[in-house]
């Protein structure tokens, strides 16, 4: 290897490890730090494991072409004056429990939506965009991924509140039995974070 390779790989990694011990971001920290202090608290309400439990137990035999209905009967009522399903997980208990601790938050929660084991919303602050969550990273980096864990994205514009925030999504674990039952997704507004 001549002295230019050597000067361009050492270059190469000088500018590319710098890059490769950043890559979770400057928020990731933070954003984890504020729901440790402020959200896990929550997660172990009766409120949030009797829903997600009950839940469980009525989606039990579900087929995933019911979960594909159930996700295309939601899309189709984001847009529509009637909103029958989407008022049912909106008006229930955990819905309202999640709706106070946003309030409480004070503009650092952007939304809050708890899932079942399957990743079907089983309440929520705000009207997601679908209802199964089971096929992407939030779910499947959280409850996916065993009771233990904490999935940080990436910081995004929340279209339907015009901040920036990053999901955070957690497993929700029963604190009975230490057994992972859904996850929770928290919207964080990193501009007020």
């Amino acid at each position: 290897m001549n002295r230019i390779s050597i000067a361009l790989l050492t270059t190469v990694f000088a500018i590319g490890l710098p890059a490769i011990a950043s890559a979770e971001g400057p928020h990731v920290a933070p954003v984890k730090a504020y729901v440790a202090d402020n959200v896990d608290g929550w997660l172990d309400d009766p409120v949030v494991i009797e829903a997600v439990k009950a839940q469980n137990a009525a989606h039990a035999g579900i087929t995933q072409a019911d979960i594909d209905a159930m996700d295309g009967k939601w899309r189709e009522e984001t847009g529509a004056s009637s909103k029958p399903m989407i008022d049912e997980v909106l008006t229930n208990e955990l819905s309202a429990f999640l709706k106070e601790r946003k309030e409480e938050s004070g503009g650092l929660i952007s939304e809050v939506f708890v899932m079942d084991n399957k990743g079907l919303n089983v309440g929520q602050s705000d009207v997601t965009s679908d209802y199964w969550q089971g096929d992407e990273a939030k779910f499947e980096k959280s409850f996916g991924a065993g009771a233990d864990a904490v999935f940080v994205d990436e910081i995004e514009e929340d279209e339907s509140s015009q901040t920036l925030q990053s999901q955070v999504s957690k497993t929700v674990v029963d604190p009975q039995s230490g057994e992972a039952i859904g996850a929770v997704t928290v919207g964080v507004n990193v501009d007020n974070l």
